[in-house]
């Protein structure tokens, strides 16, 4: 499983502007990462908890929906979460210039 997970760790790294990915528990905790340790807390906290919220506000208006992906973009980043019942994926990476 390990070997998987490292496998699409590197995948993702290989996209053009990817700054770094985070594997993070459903609680927020970071499990693998490819940023340093301090960057990794500050999203890993953060933007999982956004995730939540997000997926809250889903569910209050549609209980039978669920979030599936999660993509915010600010004038420097791009951050993409990729939620999942035991655990989120987390992206980030430069915004191309338009």
């Amino acid at each position: 499983m390990s070997n998987e997970v490292d496998e699409i760790l590197k995948r993702i790294q290989s996209y053009k502007g990817v700054v770094g990915t985070i594997v993070v528990t459903s609680e927020g905790i970071p499990i693998k990462t490819t940023l340093d340790n301090t960057t990794t807390v500050q999203y890993a906290g953060l933007v999982s908890h956004l995730a939540d919220k997000a997926r809250s506000v889903i569910r209050d208006l549609d209980p039978t929906n669920d979030l599936t992906f999660l993509r915010i973009k600010s004038k420097k980043h791009e951050i993409m979460v990729a939620p999942d019942k035991d655990f989120k994926i987390i992206t980030v990476q430069f915004q191309p210039n338009d």
